[in-house]
C-alpha cells in the first residue's frame, strides 16, 4: 500500500485504506468463514458466520486502521515515546513477514521432502494457475467491473478505479500464510504462491502502472 501513495500520491491513501479495510472486515471473515463450514457440525452456517466474526473483532488490523484514521481525523498521536515505539514496528512490519515467509517455506520444504511426491504434487499442481488468477484475472475484474459502475452512475472516479486496479494488481499478502498457518491450511503451499506472486508481480505490476498511466 506505501508503493501506492509512492507512486500516485498522497490521495491514494483514502481509497487504499478503503480497500484494505473491507478486505480485512469482509473478504477475509468471508472466507474464513466458508473455510470452517466443515467443521461447523450441526450448527452449519450459524456456527461458521459467529467463528468468522469472532476472527474479525480479533483481528488487530481493523483496528489499527480505525485507530489510525480517528488519529488522522483528530489530529490526537501518541506520546513521543510511545510514536517511537508505533514507527519501529511499523519499520519492522515487512522484515518481519518476510522472515516470516522464509520460515514456512522451509518447512514445507522438509516435509516434502520427508513426504513421497506423490501426495504433495495434486495439492499444489495449481499454484501456478493461482498466481495467473492473482496478478492478472483479478485486476482485469476489478477494472471491468469499475468501469461498468462508472457507466452505471456509481459515484466513482477514475483515480479511485486506478488505485484499486493497482491494489488487485499487488502480489498476495504476507499475511495469508500466517492465516492458513492458524487454520490448519496448507501453508507451504500459500507461502509459494506469496513467493512466486511477489517475484512475478515485478513484471505484471510495471505493466498495470504502465498502463493506467
Amino acid at each position: 500500500m506505501p508503493l501506492l501513495v509512492a507512486l500516485l500520491g498522497s490521495q491514494a491513501a483514502g481509497p487504499a485504506i478503503v480497500c484494505l479495510a473491507l478486505d480485512m472486515v469482509v473478504t477475509s471473515s468471508l472466507c474464513i468463514a466458508l473455510s470452517r463450514l466443515d467443521a461447523a457440525g450441526e450448527h452449519g452456517v450459524r456456527r461458521a458466520a459467529l467463528q468468522a466474526l469472532s476472527g474479525m473483532v480479533v483481528n488487530p488490523l481493523p483496528w489499527s486502521i480505525l485507530l489510525g484514521c480517528m488519529s488522522a481525523a483528530t489530529g490526537i498521536l501518541p506520546p513521543g515515546p510511545a510514536m517511537s515505539a508505533v514507527e519501529m514496528l511499523a519499520d519492522g512490519a515487512s522484515p518481519v513477514a518476510l522472515f516470516t515467509l522464509g520460515a514456512v517455506l522451509a518447512r514445507s520444504r522438509m516435509a516434502s521432502a520427508s513426504a513421497t511426491r506423490s501426495a504433495q504434487s495434486p495439492r499444489r499442481a495449481d499454484v501456478p494457475q493461482v498466481v495467473f488468477y492473482k496478478l492478472i484475472v483479478h485486476p482485469v475484474l476489478v477494472f471491468v467491473v469499475g468501469k461498468l459502475l462508472i457507466a452505471a452512475g456509481v459515484a466513482l472516479d477514475g483515480f479511485s478505479l486506478t488505485v484499486l486496479v493497482l491494489a488487485a494488481a499487488l502480489p498476495s499478502a504476507s499475511n495469508v500464510p500466517m492465516l492458513a498457518e492458524r487454520f490448519g491450511a496448507d501453508a507451504g503451499r500459500v507461502a509459494r504462491i506469496v513467493l512466486i506472486t511477489t517475484t512475478a508481480a515485478f513484471g505484471s505490476f510495471s505493466a498495470a502502472v504502465a498502463l493506467l498511466r
